[in-house]
């Protein structure tokens, strides 16, 4: 059974940062290729980073610069930080093993003044 708790979201000031975590059960997130997702209201998912079992990161135009996806493979949980965060990155945020559909219950990010 695989479980993904995504957690970190809340509320932040446009220029903000956040800290967002997924902490893994039923799988190894050591060797698996591993990425953040999000979703806003009345949009699809979109892909915002991916870090692969051998560290190697890539991000979407729209947050590179800004995010750092990572890992500690100890704890089994992947991280995504995001620094100067504006109104469009409001989403809720998802993790998942890149080459499966497997999928927590997200977490909140909301920007906002």
């Amino acid at each position: 059974q695989v479980r993904l708790v995504e957690s970190g979201g809340g509320l932040v000031q446009p220029g903000g940062s956040l800290r967002l975590s997924c902490a893994a059960s039923g799988i190894i997130i050591a060797i698996y290729d591993m990425g953040w997702y999000r979703q806003a209201p009345g949009k699809q998912r979109e892909w915002v980073a991916s870090i692969s079992h051998g560290g190697s990161a890539n991000y979407a135009d729209f947050v590179k610069g800004r995010a750092a996806i990572s890992r500690d493979n100890n704890k089994n949980t992947l991280y995504l930080q995001m620094n100067s965060l504006t109104p469009e990155d409001t989403a809720v945020y998802y993790c998942k093993p890149v080459a499966t559909d497997f999928w927590g219950q997200g977490t909140q990010v909301t920007v906002s003044s």
